[in-house]
């Protein structure tokens, strides 16, 4: 909804939406505590093999949308989703070397899967971080897509910084 109001036509390229930045929404909830957490894990990037395999971490996909993205944090409601309150926006700050070089060696462990084994060498488990999994509804391995997504505590680095430094 939000790249629609911005104007952006639905697009599955893997360069950043907006050119020169990347609009990411991730929702969170309320536990029963009534503190907010992140809600789920957030996808960064799709996964082609032939182009990971032959890539390092700095020219990357995924190192280039974490470097443009602009994260849009967002209350979660209800499955309804009949509205949304907008928490917080912010970044990724690579610019912390722990942040960078987890985020470099996760990036590496599944690239070092694919040369060895191909996307099937993939597992969830993979990455502090990020993580490869499988993109959409599972079904036929054949026709299975994978992506790189964001794990929970990566994101709570983020939006909630005074807790999570």
């Amino acid at each position: 909804m939000i790249e629609r109001a911005l104007g952006l036509p639905l697009s599955s390229a893997q360069a950043p939406n907006f050119g020169t930045w990347e609009l990411k929404t991730i929702p969170l909830k309320y536990l029963k505590n009534g503190s907010l957490t992140v809600k789920e894990t957030m996808a960064i990037t799709m996964i082609d093999p032939y182009n990971v395999a032959r890539t390092e971490f700095e020219n990357s996909h995924l190192f280039a949308k974490l470097r443009k993205a602009v994260i849009a944090a967002r209350i979660w409601i209800s499955k309804q989703e009949e509205s949304s309150i907008l928490h917080s926006v912010t970044t990724f700050d690579l610019g912390n070397s722990e942040v960078y070089n987890q985020v470099r060696d996760d990036y590496n462990i599944a690239r070092n899967a694919i040369i060895s084994g191909g996307l099937d060498a993939l597992k969830s488990e993979m990455g502090k971080y990020i993580q490869p999994r499988t993109k959409g509804p599972g079904g036929d391995p054949s026709h299975r897509t994978r992506a790189f997504y964001a794990r929970t505590g990566f994101l709570k680095k983020f939006i909630f910084p005074e807790l999570y430094s």
